[in-house]
């Protein structure tokens, strides 16, 4: 077997946006229901800090060589590398965190589902790139389906549907998110993984003093089997993993196409509680899942819009 035969799997799912941005979806998805379930076992600002510092050590040693030859990239680029990591990375991680204290898993999932929306606001105002008629029909049908998932098909439900403040911060957080998605077509000229070691090193760093005003008043951190594989999950998968998936992708087909695959997370979120907490599987699933499919599926093969 020749090399170029040996690398083709890898070189195929570097290519595989689609794939690219399920496997983020995933993801993100497990990283919402675990950022809920460690309320008062964890600080939210100290998991956010904690999980990109480790991730960025992790990362070095394989980002070293990229380091190194992106070296004068890096000193020209650092102020917008600053605008990509206090957004993308230590805004968004530290306030989705926060506000999941004050809210349910469940909520956050869904607030994810205007996400889309909020990357086309943002690709318009900034790029004056607009959605084409398909992939807005795609953008709502997904949301239709998650709707769907999440209300258990009762519109009693979605009518009752109240936000408290660890909502508002999660949107304020996604608005944050979407605004990073947006920008992430000038980002600077640098590789993958010097690119991500760079702006996981700023959020840590930025998010340094926040820190430590949390734990100097009143927020407690115990270190036990709980707390350490939760930081072992959060540097791993949902950063390193998750982030390079989700950069690829992104550069691969644009922010508006990558956008409705946000629509996965709380389907994942059902299928999850499905597999592992013993929920049954109803008909507003299977409705709402294929609905998700059919918008992400008309979404992304739709042509897209001509600047504005």
């Amino acid at each position: 077997m020749s090399v170029r035969a040996a690398q083709s799997p890898l070189a195929a799912i570097a290519n595989a946006p689609y794939l690219l941005l399920s496997f983020t979806a995933l993801l993100w998805a497990i990283n919402m229901v675990i950022g809920r379930y460690m309320v008062g076992a964890v600080p939210p600002i100290t998991t956010a800090c904690v999980r990109w510092l480790l991730a960025t050590l992790i990362l070095l040693p394989f980002a070293w060589r990229q380091i190194v030859r992106d070296a004068p990239l890096l000193r020209r680029h650092f102020w917008r590398l600053v605008l990509l990591s206090s957004t993308g990375i230590a805004s968004y991680n530290a306030m989705s965190y926060y506000g999941l204290q004050y809210t349910q898993a469940l909520n956050g999932l869904l607030l994810q589902s205007i996400s889309p929306l909020l990357v086309a606001v943002w690709s318009l105002l900034l790029f004056r790139d607009g959605l084409s008629l398909g992939q807005t029909v795609g953008v709502f049908i997904s949301l239709a389906g998650v709707l769907i998932i999440i209300s258990g098909g009762s519109i009693d439900t979605l009518l009752h549907l109240t936000l408290n403040a660890g909502d508002i911060w999660i949107m304020v957080a996604l608005a944050i998110y979407a605004f990073y998605t947006a920008i992430l077509r000038v980002r600077p000229p640098l590789g993958p993984l010097s690119f991500l070691a760079a702006i996981m090193a700023i959020g840590g760093v930025l998010l340094l003093p926040v820190m430590a005003w949390e734990l100097t008043h009143g927020a407690e951190l115990h270190f036990n089997r709980f707390t350490l594989g939760v930081f072992a999950y959060v540097s791993t998968a949902p950063s390193l993993l998750a982030y390079l998936a989700f950069n690829r992708g992104v550069q691969l087909v644009g922010a508006n196409r990558a956008a409705p695959f946000f629509h996965l997370m709380p389907v994942f979120g059902t299928a999850l509680a499905i597999l592992f907490l013993g929920e049954t599987f109803a008909w507003f699933h299977a409705a709402g899942y294929a609905l998700v499919l059919t918008g992400i599926l008309t979404a992304t093969r739709a042509k897209g819009a001509k600047p504005a």
